[in-house]
């Protein structure tokens, strides 16, 4: 069929044409955006998931619905390469000088912004950006002591005021927050905490690998009760369909049902592989109902670019004995596997590949479901290792 006509979305990020199965998360991020904005107490969100299950499509679906309502937000995604301030300084600036135009919120916003260069100035941040434009005197002594868990509900609690003030409902939006620091998550629960005891109009909608719940746990004893952390994973049978189907028949054509079971079987129901095995079907198909020959014929060509595109970037982060680590792990099949057996796989003590296992979770590859347990973060990756390296061996270069 035609290419141009194909309404499939693979893609890191990329929205696809049927947001199926997520109506019950968006629709809690929105309460809870409503709630703050009326002067109610919210719940913060954390999603957790696994790679390729939506949680950015479902982020920035956030986003967007927030604006709608009127409230000002703050979309980061944090990354190995720069802190917690460096992502936020810049759009809390922009939220403020847009906040110091209402009359009512001037001078809390003013002072805000003093505060967020002292905020800096004490951490020793630099904003490597020319349009920063933060040329204002700091407020000496306000969120500057260089104690990020101290400075910073401080500086979030100020531009709650301001936001208060402004009657603006503030959404913090934190992608990826596995890769904050310990220190900078603590933080960050601490801010949300504080804003919450001051009835203050903000709200956290975050997302993070599984790993994210051991970590709040482990940083603040009560992010239990401040945050929801709501699993998103594999799709349910008929949203998968649904995911399949509605574009499609948006577009004149449909899937066999016998296509629809193949495609459901070998993508597991990830939202991501739905969308690659869907393109990839489509393009190939020569009528406009796919069948289950042309979802079978996709296979390769989808496995194919998946390789290339998802999974390959990721093993490239890799050094060779966190290679040699995960294709142990994808030795012993799917799911998760306890940490002794991939120890003895590789011919060694539990205690010497601890560092590789830490690294790796550090680098989000893996995670630990339970103590002593350790889990591809990444979905179907146990069948690529078989393909990226064919052979399981002890050492391997």
């Amino acid at each position: 069929m035609d290419i141009v006509r194909n309404p499939y979305a693979p893609g890191a990020g990329t929205p696809p044409p049927e947001l199926a199965g997520r109506s019950s998360l968006i629709e809690d991020a929105t309460n809870a955006i409503k709630r703050i904005a009326a002067g109610r107490p919210a719940q913060s969100l954390i999603m957790v998931g696994l790679r390729g299950v939506g949680k950015t499509v479902l982020l920035n679906r956030i986003e967007e619905i927030a604006s709608d309502i009127g409230c000002k937000s703050s979309f980061i995604e944090a990354h190995e390469g720069k802190s917690l301030p460096e992502l936020l300084a810049p759009k809390l600036r922009s939220i403020l000088y847009s906040l110091s135009k209402v009359e009512n919120a001037q001078d809390m916003a003013r002072r805000s912004l003093r505060g967020l260069k002292g905020f800096l100035n004490g951490l020793k941040v630099t904003i490597n950006d020319v349009d920063f434009g933060l040329s204002i005197e700091a407020e000496k002594g306000f969120a500057d002591s260089g104690n990020i868990e101290a400075d910073l509900p401080e500086l979030i609690a100020m531009v709650g005021e301001a936001a208060k003030a402004a009657s603006t409902p503030i959404a913090l939006i934190v992608d990826e927050l596995q890769y904050l620091s310990e220190d900078e998550f603590s933080a960050l629960i601490m801010s949300i905490h504080k804003t919450n005891q001051k009835s203050l109009p903000i709200v956290m909608i975050g997302a993070g690998l599984p790993q994210i719940r051991a970590l709040a746990g482990n940083s603040k004893s009560y992010s239990e009760r401040l945050f929801r952390f709501p699993d998103i994973g594999a799709l349910k049978s008929q949203d998968a369909i649904n995911a399949l189907q509605v574009p499609a028949k948006a577009e004149g054509a449909s899937f066999t049902d016998e296509a629809i079971a193949h495609i459901l079987k070998v993508t597991e129901r990830y939202p991501y592989f739905l969308q690659q095995w869907a393109y990839t079907a489509w393009n190939l198909s020569d009528t406009e109902q796919i069948d289950a020959e042309t979802a079978r014929a996709a296979d390769v060509p989808a496995i194919d670019e998946l390789d290339k595109s998802f999974f390959q970037m990721r093993l490239e982060r890799c050094n060779p004995s966190e290679k040699r680590y995960m294709r142990a792990l994808a030795e012993l099949g799917s799911g998760k596997q306890r940490s002794g057996e991939i120890a003895d796989m590789l011919g060694v003590k539990v205690q010497s590949v601890a560092p590789t296992r830490s690294a790796l979770i550090k680098k989000g590859m893996i995670y630990s479901p339970s103590h002593g347990d350790t889990e591809f973060t990444v979905p179907l990756f146990d069948q690529y290792m078989h393909r990226a390296i064919p052979e399981f061996k002890v050492s391997y270069e």
